[in-house]
């Protein structure tokens, strides 16, 4: 009776964790959210101006702060400078995704600026393997072109390697 009762007391105690209602999540006002759409616009300006050594620096720095939204933002940002090279994008969309997915208010504050460039780093994505495509089929149209004028060139090797045939008397001529 006593292990019944102490059981079911532990079933009334979980049900009553659930019952009670989740934490709701803090929207940010809108100026709250325009002053973190602004800091990161001009963090992205800032980027623009850095030398690579700084680059290198802010890059070492943001990651170890990766857990933070805005440094994630702010890495993201860092990674799809132009300049960097070959911009691998899963990196940046991987930190942008987080931000999305995150419930902390500097997140929510971002999470505008990094939906739009998810939408534009996938589009981004399906144009470059659009062209990886098309390059591809350039490459093999230009491998068949070469092949066929290896073909005519055969031809009109044999064609000049032929004995030439006697003319042929005209049709109508006097004998």
């Amino acid at each position: 009776m006593k292990n019944r009762f102490s059981c079911l007391l532990l079933l009334l105690a979980s049900l009553a964790g659930c019952a009670s209602a989740p934490p709701t999540a803090v929207f940010p006002s809108p100026e709250e959210r325009a002053s973190a759409l602004d800091a990161a616009l001009e963090y992205r300006q800032t980027l623009v101006g850095m030398s690579g050594n700084e680059l290198a620096r802010e890059r070492s720095e943001l990651a170890a702060r990766n857990a933070d939204p805005e440094a994630q933002m702010r890495l993201a940002l860092l990674h799809l400078l132009p300049r960097q090279g070959n911009v691998e994008l899963a990196r940046p969309l991987a930190l942008l995704e987080s931000v999305l997915k995150s419930s902390r208010p500097g997140a929510l504050a971002l999470q505008p600026l990094a939906r739009l460039l998810v939408e534009q780093l996938n589009e981004r994505q399906r144009l470059e393997g659009a062209l990886d495509r098309q390059a591809q089929q350039l490459k093999e149209s230009l491998k068949k072109v070469q092949e066929l004028q290896e073909k005519i060139d055969r031809l009109a090797e044999i064609e000049r390697s032929l004995p030439q045939r006697p003319a042929l008397p005209a049709v109508g001529s006097a004998r």
